[in-house]
């Protein structure tokens, strides 16, 4: 049995903020924040390991690219350069002490350091993702709260289907045929490239060199070169972002649906709350919290179809030269760009983390 001591006017305490069981205000997040921050070392570090493994099982990285082309001593003095004679634990930890530096290594098929092809490509890459993303926002979150709002209705039907087509085509195929169509037989939109030959000569004119096209092209003040760029962009955007767009879709919808049949939704449709406002103030920030959560698994798939994508389109980012370094068996290459887009997938689920404790504080504890 408890004893609640009460002051001389006989009104109990009020709890203090140290009191056992109760949560300094901003504990939680500061806390969760990080652990979420803590997570993304080791993250880092197996997803790295394994990719290590994986290049090394095919044996050095020297004989793959060069093995054949080379007579057997040259090979030899290149593998001792390199350092891949060594003993396999040691040439992990230089590779671990490297990108630690930022010196992901030197490439073998045109020497040049894995770092300086990450930063002269990773901007395309970047770009047609933030493109495909604005894809995915755009069709999929509003299409996923129309199909909520028309529950098993005809709308719903289709749209639903919709979203597993979209989801089930492979993004080539996808890319394919939006150049079939918008291309080769309507002659609206470019084939393939981020801009043509006369809107990079303008923008290499003006001396703007981000990497990234829309930005470079406003730098040159000329509405064509702008419009140009986009036009570009707007097929292999599409086709990459409708992929997310189908998972939105369905994920809003479903969220969305769950959120409606809550008891203080009911409660408010009870004290007649009507059913937009229902949608809009009440069922739609619980839903947010699962949306946010898996926008950074989509970011992962992003940059996974990119690959696709930028090769279908001869979009010139690091899918499109990740495919020639595997053609030409550079793995020191590959095993770099595939590092890199690890350490980004790791710290884009760290910010939507962050941002979905911020939505909903739930989360944090």
């Amino acid at each position: 049995m408890t004893t609640i001591t009460t002051d001389e006017t006989g009104t109990a305490p009020a709890p203090s903020a140290t009191t056992p069981g109760r949560r300094r205000p901003g504990g939680g997040l500061g806390r969760y924040l990080l652990v979420r921050f803590l997570l993304i070392f080791p993250t880092i570090l197996i997803l790295v390991t394994t990719v290590f493994v994986m290049m090394r099982s095919t044996g050095d990285p020297i004989t793959a690219a060069l093995g054949g082309r080379l007579t057997p001593e040259q090979l030899a003095e290149r593998i001792h350069e390199a350092g891949y004679d060594r003993p396999l634990i040691q040439q992990y930890l230089d590779y671990l002490g490297g990108i630690l530096r930022g010196d992901f290594g030197t490439t073998i098929s045109d020497n040049r350091p894995v770092t300086e092809v990450l930063l002269t490509y990773g901007t395309a890459t970047l770009e047609l993702a933030m493109y495909a993303l604005l894809v995915a926002f755009v069709v999929g979150i509003p299409l996923g709260r129309l199909a909520a709002a028309r529950r098993d209705r005809g709308v719903d039907a289709t749209l639903r289907v919709s979203a597993v087509v979209a989801y089930a085509t492979p993004v080539f195929f996808a890319g394919m045929l939006l150049k079939l169509v918008f291309s080769v037989w309507l002659g609206w939109l470019p084939v393939a490239g981020r801009a043509s030959t006369g809107a990079e000569i303008q923008m290499q004119r003006k001396g703007s060199d981000t990497g990234i096209y829309l930005i470079d092209a406003i730098s040159t003040g000329d509405g064509d070169v702008v419009v140009d760029v986009l036009q570009h962009a707007v097929l292999p955007a599409v086709a990459l972002g409708l992929l997310t767009a189908g998972v939105f879709l369905r994920l809003v919808r479903t969220n969305v649906i769950g959120s409606l049949a809550t008891g203080y939704v009911e409660a408010a449709r009870s004290r007649g709350v009507p059913e937009r406002r229902l949608l809009r103030k009440h069922a739609w920030r619980p839903a947010l919290v699962p949306i946010i959560t898996v926008i950074g698994l989509q970011i992962a798939m992003l940059l996974a179809g990119a690959v696709l994508t930028e090769t279908t389109f001869e979009w010139k980012g690091l899918g499109f030269q990740l495919v020639q370094y595997l053609l030409a068996r550079d793995y020191v290459a590959v095993q770099g760009m595939v590092a890199l887009l690890a350490v980004i997938v790791a710290l884009t689920n760290f910010v939507v983390d962050v941002i979905a404790a911020l939505v909903d504080p739930r989360v944090r504890f």
